[in-house]
């Protein structure tokens, strides 16, 4: 029921809940409905994109979720001990709704009480007058598995009164993933300045992800959630976007050179963990990530046969040098020295767009240097790749 799309309402004025036209839980409502023919009664409907609330823990007092005495209807005669002197908090207002309390550890105890009597007894004491709200309302919780389980911060009165705890997990799968990654990000592809995002680019931001999830210098007791994914994808697509802007690329294509603007979207979100037996700061710890997701991706897409002959060629001087502001029509011409680089490119997607071409191009060579067969240097923005002894 809480999922239903529309459910029917009294039309009220100055009522703050949402009442079921025959389960009303206000005094207001039940003298309206006792004063007035049941083909009078005015009838709205809510949308279920409506019917759900949150708030986070921290700061929380009681007036923001159950209500507080409203000064200006004392002012107005109304008596303290009426219902129609109380403001009511997020949980009456959303009736027949679904409301979420997050970080719930975090909730003074005093608060953490009035929702306890709620889910127990469906009442509340504002300013000591007790008040009986018979909602219908779902309440969910969540909360970080090592302060829930804590002992003392959630009291156990509330605790004994959840129905059920689900521990949630990261998407196994990487297209899962992905799909959250897509879905999450609400960047616009379209517009003056198209955007066209190769598969492989996707795999490798949601990648990167699942690889610092699983390295060994990340603090696995904080994690890595979605939103790594989610606001790294935004700035790889922001970078793009602004290369097609001032090139006059269209549509701009992301490139593995605007990988290097995630420093921006992923450093603060990744906690380092200071117990590792190797100390890494967080950018090297992102660069070890990104290397590992951008091999995983490479190898299956790419061959190995030939991949050697590659490096061999750069083993004679040749040296490349790309950038995320480079035009995509350059890329035909500096490869000139390694043809075979191109020709790989045409293993990762069979587009002859330039921009595309240019992708998959820096593609093959971070994938060289990611599996250890040449060298990089990073250098105001643009990267070299060059055979090293």
């Amino acid at each position: 029921r809480f999922l239903d799309e529309w459910i029917p309402y009294l039309d009220l004025p100055g009522c703050p809940i949402h009442e079921d036209p025959y389960h009303p839980v206000t005094t207001q409502a039940r003298r309206f409905l006792s004063e007035t023919p049941a083909d009078q009664v005015p009838i709205a409907w809510w949308h279920r994109s409506h019917r759900y609330a949150e708030r986070l823990a921290p700061g929380t007092k009681f007036a923001d979720i159950i209500g507080e005495i409203d000064p200006s209807r004392l002012v107005a005669g109304t008596s303290m001990a009426a219902e129609e002197s109380l403001h009511f908090g997020l949980i009456p207002r959303m009736h027949r709704g679904i409301f979420a309390m997050n970080e719930l550890p975090e909730l003074d105890e005093l608060v953490q009480v009035g929702l306890f009597n709620i889910l127990e007894e469906r009442d509340v004491q504002i300013r000591g007058f007790p008040v009986q709200f018979d909602l219908n309302i779902m309440i969910v919780f969540s909360a970080n598995p090592s302060t829930y389980n804590r002992s003392g911060k959630v009291i156990p009165q509330l605790k004994d009164r959840i129905g059920s705890i689900i521990h949630t997990h990261y998407p196994a799968e990487r297209d899962a993933g992905i799909q959250i990654m897509e879905q999450e990000c609400e960047v616009p592809l379209d517009g003056p300045f198209p955007v066209v995002i190769p598969f492989f680019m996707k795999q490798i931001v949601e990648e990167i992800t699942r690889a610092a999830r699983r390295s060994r210098y990340i603090d696995h007791q904080s994690g890595v959630s979605a939103r790594f994914s989610i606001a790294n994808y935004q700035t790889m697509i922001a970078s793009a976007r602004r290369r097609g802007a001032v090139l006059k690329e269209s549509p701009a294509v992301p490139r593995i050179s605007d990988l290097g603007h995630l420093y921006s979207s992923s450093l603060g979100k990744l906690e380092v963990d200071l117990m590792s037996s190797h100390q890494m700061s967080e950018k090297q710890v992102l660069d070890s990530v990104m290397a590992e997701a951008i091999r995983t991706v490479f190898e299956e897409y790419v061959e190995q046969h030939g991949l050697e002959a590659i490096a061999q060629i750069f083993s004679k001087g040749i040296r490349i040098e790309v950038g995320d502001l480079l035009p995509s029509t350059h890329y035909e011409q500096i490869l000139q020295r390694v043809p075979s680089v191109w020709e790989k490119a045409f293993e990762v997607n069979a587009a002859e767009n330039a921009a595309m071409r240019a992708s998959c191009v820096e593609f093959i060579l971070a994938g060289l240097y990611a599996t250890d067969r040449i060298s990089r240097a990073q250098r105001h923005g643009t990267v070299t790749y060059e055979f090293e002894e």
